[in-house]
């Protein structure tokens, strides 16, 4: 299984970075290899957001789309995606927001398995490659903010 991590040390309050994170919706517009995505339901209970949402990646012909919960847990400032429908049979990424002197550092894993075995070779051979765009693509949207 594919899995990776990253840290990035991001000037905006970890409010603000959180907010962004959970706008699903806006991915399209600047994360690589994501062509759509639409949140059917998001709900507040105390201090946890619950968010379930669809993500299309692909490029080319070749595209798919994974369905997701999303669950952010204000007491400890993560958020948590796991998979539950699409081409994945496995899917964990956890995000976690730590503010020290008016900075954010944001902690990013990743843990998948793609039904489809071949694609998930591919993965494999890739991955860091594409995660370190993708946590590029965010942290130069949040600067932006």
């Amino acid at each position: 299984m594919p899995k990776a991590s990253v840290k990035r040390i991001i000037d905006k309050k970890k409010e603000k970075l959180i907010e962004f994170v959970l706008d699903i919706e806006k991915y399209p517009e600047f994360i690589p290899f994501c062509l759509g995505s639409k949140v059917y339901d998001r709900k507040e209970k105390g201090d946890k957001i619950f968010i379930i949402a669809d993500l299309t990646i692909g490029k080319g012909p070749f595209n798919d789309t994974y369905k997701s919960d999303v669950r952010f847990d204000k007491k400890t400032d993560t958020i948590n995606v796991t998979n539950i429908e699409g081409p994945l049979t496995h899917l964990q990424n956890n995000w976690k927001f730590v503010e020290k002197n008016n900075m954010t550092e944001v902690y990013f894993d990743v843990d998948f398995e793609i039904k489809n075995k071949f694609l998930n070779m591919l993965m494999e051979k890739s991955f860091e490659y594409g995660l370190n765009k993708i946590a590029d693509a965010f942290q130069d949207r949040a600067e932006t903010i």
